[in-house]
């Protein structure tokens, strides 16, 4: 594979501290991309906002203004993470879908297609813009706008399982399972709109436990435990 779309889900980098960053966790990411884009592979990122904000929980604020707060938390999340990266020696850019001056520079796929191909990271934040499309969306938009050949799913959980793990012991983990079997058993793998867009635009997601030692480095080269969803 040449070019990969990384999704990181913010919980994840928040490591047992549950809320904000464990530096340590972003650290191992950074250096396992590192690995990737010192071979030529060119890597974007989409991160969560769920270790700052999951307003959805909430009934007294807007649905719109919500989801704005959580665009917000993915801007702060790639900023930071955007700069760990910096610190192991990668060249990286924060995309945004809207205009926030210094802070990011407005997304367009020639630029983001440009800095992939020269060997920098790009960082898509800020969702796709607009309320009522998680970061699953987001992943799946630009995965397809940069033409990746997968997309990296780095959960909590190490694959796709036929019921939660956490909540039954006896749960069983595919392997390999088709997205349209994804979408009808509802198994949660990313939400129904990006499931159906990966689906329709035959987009393949490779799921895997982000704690997992080297574990995004071992799924690119193939060294794979986790569940690769096949369209």
């Amino acid at each position: 594979m040449k070019r990969v779309l990384l999704k990181l889900s913010g919980e994840a980098l928040a490591g047992e501290r549950h809320t904000g960053f464990d530096e340590a966790t972003c650290l191992k990411v950074a250096a396992q991309v590192k690995e990737l884009v010192d071979e030529g592979i060119e890597v974007g990122v989409v991160i969560g906002g769920g270790n700052f904000w999951r307003g959805r929980t909430s009934e007294n604020i807007d649905r719109t203004k919500s989801d704005q707060i959580g665009m917000l938390a993915t801007v702060m999340n790639c900023i930071y993470v955007s700069e760990i990266f910096r610190s192991v020696g990668m060249r990286t850019k924060v995309f945004t879908p809207f205009a926030m001056g210094p802070l990011a520079e407005q997304f367009t796929k020639d630029k983001a297609v440009e800095l992939l191909e020269s060997g920098g990271v790009a960082f898509f934040a800020g969702g796709i813009g607009h309320p009522y499309f998680s970061t699953d969306t987001t992943t799946a938009l630009r995965a397809l706008e940069i033409e990746a050949d997968v997309i990296l799913l780095a959960k909590a959980v190490d694959g796709v399982y036929d019921s939660d793990p956490k909540l039954n012991p006896e749960a069983k983990k595919f392997d390999e399972i088709p997205i349209q079997e994804v979408i009808d058993r509802k198994l949660g793998v990313m939400d129904l709109t990006a499931s159906i867009m990966c689906m329709e635009n035959r987009m393949p997601m490779l799921v895997f436990g982000l704690s997992g030692e080297n574990s995004i480095v071992n799924t690119v080269k193939g060294a794979f435990s986790g569940t690769k969803v096949t369209v």
